[in-house]
């Protein structure tokens, strides 16, 4: 008996097929070598004609060298930590491409000499925020924090000890706790007040001669509401002890530049510059919409001195983030802005031209509607808050064939029913969306 395995093509008479020479040039030999030996293998079991392990190798390589792949977030959370956060402006992503190569980020082509790292990017953040004096960029907003403590409270001066309500004590996702974060670079924490209230008065006599700062930490992702008080950075601004002013640190979380119509509530980098903060953290994956990186605004000598600490070298951003994060400061209106802006009426009328272009056998076999919805802004930013928006409701069952489609679309369930939410869907991806729900649809019903 002829042992089949002889029949399986070599893997270099396989790879010689033009479609997976020019594959390899564009994934890399490794990838498409595993598609080739997973079809041999299959050919091995009997599953695959010998003649057809090329064509079977070519549809199973990867549409890209990464394993990530784009969705479309139709969960109607706008930042959603689970998909990246912020999704880029084109301009960010055509920034990032010219950013691959080798360019200037550290070099001054007039004089040939070293010039300052990322200064376009900086240069933009100053002009974003005329009321610090000086930015820094790092690569997350903890490290942002953790930056700011590591220089101001490390005890060279006596002062290691950080003043925080203890409301303000928040986790900001996976585990990480603020608390910890700062202790695990050298600083002690003064809690004051009770989870759900506190007063000026707490923060006065918490302070002392280990009084490095105050720290004032918006709450990620929950709102106490009630019996609560909290103390604006205005107050705290003034805070003294012994005749020495006690700098005061405000954590904004969110990435908010200025005050937003849609988001009365948020706290935003300039007001809390001009209500006397000496500095600002914040993260520019968030409201902001750009790439993940921490931004430090504020007084010029302080984040000079930050910026000058070894320990900033540890968290200092690569040229992709610096340059993406310039093309979002001076570029168009980033995805996370265009979403916040959507009218309601303007998504009714999307929602309704994809139902629409659907067969009407197909609308009526899914019961498709087009329902109002209520988005969140996601990522820590606005809690509580909904975002008026509109969705196509459709069978729960379809969640799962939606995220095996191409691209994979992810919506929410509500009562049973599966939302597919327009608020944070890039009007160009409705088609795609619109194809895949038919092809998921047609697949449930073959």
């Amino acid at each position: 008996m002829t042992d089949p395995r002889r029949a399986v093509p070599r893997t270099d008479q396989v790879l010689a097929d033009e479609r997976l020479r020019s594959a390899a040039t564009r994934l890399g030999p490794t990838l498409v070598k595993q598609a080739v030996v997973r079809a041999q293998e299959r050919c091995r079991a009997g599953e695959v004609a010998p003649d057809e392990v090329a064509d079977v190798a070519v549809a199973a390589l990867p549409v890209s060298a990464t394993t990530l792949r784009r969705v479309v977030n139709a969960t109607g959370v706008v930042v959603h930590t689970n998909l990246g956060r912020a999704p880029l402006s084109g301009a960010a992503v055509e920034a990032v491409r010219t950013a691959a190569g080798a360019t200037d980020v550290e070099l001054d082509l007039a004089t040939g000499q070293r010039g300052r790292r990322g200064r376009g990017a900086l240069e933009a953040l100053a002009s974003a925020v005329p009321d610090a004096g000086g930015v820094h960029v790092v690569n997350n907003g903890a490290a942002a924090l953790a930056l700011v403590t590591r220089v101001l409270a490390r005890g060279d001066d006596g002062r290691d000890t950080v003043v925080i309500a203890r409301g303000e004590l928040v986790e900001i996702g996976d585990g990480f706790r603020i608390p910890e974060l700062m202790e695990s670079v050298g600083a002690r924490l003064r809690e004051v007040g009770t989870t759900n209230r506190v007063h000026l008065a707490d923060y006065a006599s918490a302070l002392d001669d280990s009084t490095a700062f105050v720290l004032k930490v918006h709450p990620s992702n929950f709102a106490v509401t009630g019996f609560t008080s909290s103390v604006p950075a205005r107050d705290l601004a003034g805070l003294e002890h012994a005749g020495r002013r006690v700098p005061l640190v405000v954590d904004i979380g969110s990435g908010l530049l200025e005050a937003h119509p849609r988001l009365p509530h948020e706290p935003d980098a300039a007001s809390a510059l001009r209500a006397g903060a000496d500095l600002v953290t914040a993260s520019g994956d968030k409201l902001l919409g750009g790439p993940q990186a921490g931004l430090l605004l504020g007084g010029a000598e302080l984040v000079e001195r930050l910026r000058r600490d070894p320990f900033a070298r540890a968290l200092r951003v690569d040229k992709l983030t610096l340059a993406a994060l310039e093309a979002t400061l001076v570029g168009p209106v980033p995805p996370v802005r265009a979403a916040l802006g959507r009218s309601v009426d303007d998504l009714r009328v999307r929602a309704r031209a994809i139902v629409g272009a659907w067969p009407a056998e197909l609308v009526a076999s899914l019961g498709a509607e087009v329902v109002d919805s209520a988005g969140a802004v996601g990522g820590g930013g606005a809690p509580g808050v909904e975002v008026p928006s509109a969705a196509i409701a459709l069978p729960e069952h379809l969640a799962a064939p939606l995220r095996a489609g191409e691209p994979p679309v992810l919506g929410r369930t509500v009562r049973g029913r599966l939302l597919l939410d327009l608020l944070a869907v890039d009007p160009a991806e409705d088609a795609a969306l619109a194809e895949v729900v038919r092809r998921a649809a047609g697949a449930g019903s073959a």
